[in-house]
């Protein structure tokens, strides 16, 4: 049974990092700006067609336009490539802490539970009557857990949108 309600996490919250990650992660990839450049000779040349029609790998074109300025550091250019993956750095520690913060949050209740049945098994309580009330309780704790996932998601959504503006 606890099986089955892991699963039933486990795959919405697979299907909330896929959105994210569909709807938000990726279009940041594609939109991220050009690097600034550093010497005025790179300043004044145009984009010459760096940008493919559709603004598809604008971040790796970014990241390879650094690479183009040939009177750059080593230094220079990979801290050029920082900035130009910084957005995407940050999108993903963002979805990383809040899925942690949702993972701990339903393992503390399932350890309620645990805590629960323990006490209850060494009250005296028969093994089956246990075994019950912790699969209601880690029911309970998943479906409390389910309701949040659309809010968590929704702020995540706002929290990716505002990253690299």
């Amino acid at each position: 049974m606890a099986e089955l309600q892991q699963l039933r996490v486990q795959e919405a919250v697979d299907s909330m990092v896929k959105s994210l990650e569909r709807e938000n992660i990726r279009k940041m990839q594609v939109s991220i700006p050009r690097p600034r450049k550093s010497t005025a000779k790179v300043k004044d040349r145009k984009d010459e067609g760096a940008r493919p029609p559709n603004g598809q790998g604008l971040m790796f074109r970014c990241s390879a336009s650094c690479c183009e300025d040939s009177q750059a550091s080593m230094q220079q250019v990979h801290q050029c490539i920082e900035r130009c993956h910084a957005p995407l750095a940050q999108a993903q520690a963002l979805v990383t802490s809040e899925l942690e913060k949702f993972q701990d949050r339903l393992a503390r209740c399932t350890m309620h539970c645990n805590d629960k049945a323990k006490d209850s098994i060494d009250a005296g309580s028969k093994e089956l009557q246990v075994k019950r009330q912790l699969e209601s309780c880690v029911t309970k704790c998943v479906d409390d857990h389910m309701h949040l996932i659309p809010t968590m998601t929704k702020k995540m959504k706002e929290s990716l949108s505002s990253i690299g503006k």
